[in-house]
């Protein structure tokens, strides 16, 4: 496991956070601090101590937009990743990150890049409850396949734990998971429905389109960064009480495997291992 210290880690994707604000207000495109930074906004007016990333959401059109055009608009050293540009991008979202930098998530899963901040879209969420809860069904069942089609099959060890991920590489592949998600996502149009989530959130992110309003000026350490406008009504659906700091085996980190804030994760050789 990595040993980083978390205010180097801070300051390094504040200021991914900063440019990215600076690219969107230049090219007329929205988004909105999300998740747990939102808390930290109105909680910390900065980050919750123990987070060490910073989540954003874009509606679709927006965020559609941005990777079509990330390679011209994103400053050096930042790069917008995801499914759409790189075949071998193992989550359902993008990540914005330092190409300067070196990071690896997880020891099972191998995928190299740099320090990010996640980058979410915002899509139309059907009307009826039924249909509504199977939506979110489908997309979780392949979102987990997803997983599975990355995990180290033998995570677990060469046992029946294996099977499942074994036979989903045999089943799906990674391109048909990955465009079956984007299709999903995509039925229901942000602009033509009353109700919007981010998807990752399941069902429970669920709210009224209303609710993202005008995107808001909110500190974020020595920053000004852009929020939900109606900060309490989403944070409240997503937490309940947010505004209480939960006792410290609540308070979760990702714990990287690996971090390096010298070297770019291109010039990445390997752990020896």
């Amino acid at each position: 496991m990595a040993n980083y210290d978390i205010k180097i880690l801070h300051k390094r994707i504040l200021k991914v956070l900063e440019l990215v604000d600076k690219t969107c207000q230049t090219h007329g495109l929205t988004y909105y601090i999300w998740a747990g930074t939102m808390i930290g906004a109105v909680r910390h007016h900065g980050f919750i101590p123990w987070d060490d990333d910073i989540d954003i959401a874009m509606p679709r059109e927006d965020y559609d937009r941005l990777i079509a055009h990330c390679r011209e608009w994103l400053p050096e050293p930042l790069e917008m990743i995801c499914a759409e540009d790189d075949s071998s991008y193992p989550l359902p979202f993008a990540k914005i990150q330092d190409a300067s930098t070196t990071l690896i998530e997880r020891k099972h899963m191998d995928y190299v890049g740099g320090i990010y901040i996640d980058v979410f879209p915002i899509d139309g969420v059907p009307n009826g409850w039924c249909r509504r809860m199977l939506h979110f069904a489908r997309y979780e069942y392949y979102k987990r396949v997803l997983y599975l089609l990355f995990r180290d099959p033998y995570k677990h060890g060469h046992g029946p734990n294996s099977w499942v991920p074994l036979l989903c590489r045999k089943l799906y592949t990674l391109g048909g998971v990955q465009a079956k998600i984007r299709q999903l996502l995509r039925q229901y149009p942000f602009a033509s429905c009353n109700l919007v989530a981010d998807y990752d959130d399941g069902s429970k992110g669920t709210m009224r389109k209303e609710v993202l309003g005008k995107p808001t000026d909110y500190d974020f350490e020595d920053a000004t960064v852009k929020g939900v406008e109606d900060y309490d009504h989403y944070l409240s659906n997503k937490y309940g009480d947010y505004m209480t700091i939960p006792p410290k085996e609540q308070q979760r980190q990702h714990l990287f495997y690996y971090l390096d804030f010298e070297h770019p994760y291109a010039t990445f050789k390997g752990l020896g291992k």
